[in-house]
């Protein structure tokens, strides 16, 4: 089974970032890359997915701001491109850019209703098949492999089940996490069979919940930021949404995952070698600028 689609979020408010979030949307800050290119933070996730193998990618955005994407992608008049022509490798983006403009479709959420509300504005555009899904404001690497390929790629042994990609996390940061339990397999020892997945969990909870084998006491694996999804998910999350199944007033991806587990089957894989950047807070942004750039 190939996976050919994508889908980026990029709809949030970026409260946290405020004020510059009120001038800038959060996924169009500047981030400098390790080739020495200023891009928006939400440009490398194309990248990313084009060099996974992916053909088509949505954005969830607020209304209006399709536009607003449509217009970074485009890129600049002719007038400007006359003037790059000067900067050759500036001048190779631009047209890639346009590449991707052709590529990309929108997905609108209305209303701020929670993660998992957003990605069921996307069933339209999923179509039945498997989507890739990657936090909008965060951004990722591999080495040598782009942990989205590596995640498309265990589309070919899970059977037609989601798969999550996971790392390891400490104590401390249970309270930003989903979090799971599961045994690994003896064929591959990165790839764990899901037997429990709680959103956040209280420490006390994780020490007696959400055991992997193989993990040193004090740590847990959490989700790194995107997951592979079998097309029940947008059932599961409709489900929820017509029966107002919310957790701390919204739609929770993470239950909708946990449902789907219950009746289908889950599967993780644990990220060993590659990193993930949270631009999600200020002081993360401020990190995740100098370590992104140092490639």
């Amino acid at each position: 089974m190939r996976v050919r689609k994508a889908v980026i979020p990029i709809a949030g408010l970026g409260t946290r970032h405020f004020p510059a979030s009120h001038a800038v949307k959060k996924e169009m800050f500047p981030v400098v890359g390790p080739d020495g290119i200023a891009r928006a933070l939400f440009h490398y996730h194309l990248l990313e997915l084009e060099a996974a193998g992916i053909e088509e990618i949505c954005i969830i955005t607020q209304p209006g701001e399709d536009e607003l994407v449509n217009h970074y992608l485009r890129g600049p008049d002719d007038l400007y491109l006359k003037r790059l022509e000067k900067y050759p490798v500036l001048l190779r983006e631009a047209e890639q850019m346009r590449g991707f403009a052709r590529r990309v479709s929108f997905a609108v959420q209305h209303q701020q209703e929670g993660y998992g509300h957003a990605v069921f504005q996307t069933k339209d555009f999923a179509a039945g098949e498997m989507v890739l899904l990657g936090l909008g404001d965060h951004l990722f690497r591999g080495q040598p492999v782009s942990p989205y390929r590596e995640l498309a790629d265990m589309a070919e042994v899970s059977g037609g089940r989601s798969v999550s990609a996971v790392n390891r996390i400490s104590a401390a940061e249970l309270r930003g996490y989903g979090t799971i339990a599961g045994t690994r397999r003896v064929e591959n020892r990165r790839l764990i069979d899901v037997s429990l997945i709680i959103e956040k969990p209280a420490v006390a909870v994780a020490q007696a919940q959400l055991r992997v084998n193989d993990l040193p006491a004090g740590t847990w694996l959490g989700w790194f930021g995107m997951h592979l999804l079998a097309p029940s998910i947008y059932e599961i999350l409709g489900e929820m949404i017509r029966d107002n199944v919310r957790d701390n007033g919204e739609f929770q991806l993470t239950r909708a995952q946990e449902i789907q587990r219950q009746r289908h089957g889950y599967l993780a894989l644990e990220m060993t070698g590659a990193q993930r950047f949270d631009f999600g807070v200020p002081d993360d942004l401020v990190a995740s600028v100098q370590a992104f750039r140092q490639g």
